[in-house]
């Protein structure tokens, strides 16, 4: 995730990026899952802190973000890494790539229809989600190696610009 324009109480956070690394057994709801938050090498002491905070979901209302969810539901916390993250994102045309060299190499890109050859374009609307109002939907690869490796090849892939606060997902209606 690349930060916009952000903040945590008074520490800004703009153009700083953030990654995350989760792993289930099972479907996230059951636990024992595992997390390892990846933050950006340019953050100042300050700036790590809030964002350590937020990906732990601490500071935020019971179940109101994915990063509350997802850590209570993981048993294993990996310490946190602080590394150069190199990341591009294009949400209209579902393109995404993700670099945390020794770590992390990711790519996300549209779905493509095995009859046409033609992309497709999903989304979902999601207006009580605690990830993010709409979302493009396409498919994802990423090999991780660490504390939580993976190695997944053409699955489920998310793309969205959102707007968070410590009580879920900020929406025009609300």
């Amino acid at each position: 995730m690349r930060i916009d324009r952000g903040h945590f109480g008074n520490v800004r956070l703009d153009g700083l990026s953030i990654a995350t690394i989760y792993a289930w057994p099972g479907a996230v709801f059951e636990g024992d899952g595992a997390m390892q938050a990846i933050i950006d090498e340019r953050a100042d002491e300050g700036q790590r802190q809030a964002l350590v905070t937020i990906l732990h979901g601490g500071e935020t209302e019971e179940a109101k973000t994915h990063w509350w969810v997802f850590h209570a539901m993981s048993s294993t916390i990996h310490d946190p890494v602080f590394a150069p993250i190199d990341i591009e994102v294009d949400v209209a045309r579902r393109r995404a790539s993700v670099v945390v060299p020794g770590l992390i190499e990711a790519a996300g890109r549209p779905i493509i229809s095995p009859a046409t050859g033609q992309e497709h374009r999903v989304r979902i609307d999601f207006p009580k989600g605690i990830e993010f109002a709409i979302a493009e939907i396409g498919s994802g690869s990423t090999k991780a190696g660490g504390a939580i490796p993976l190695d997944l090849d053409d699955t489920y892939g998310q793309f969205y610009a959102v707007r968070l606060s410590g009580k879920g997902v900020l929406r025009a209606d609300t």
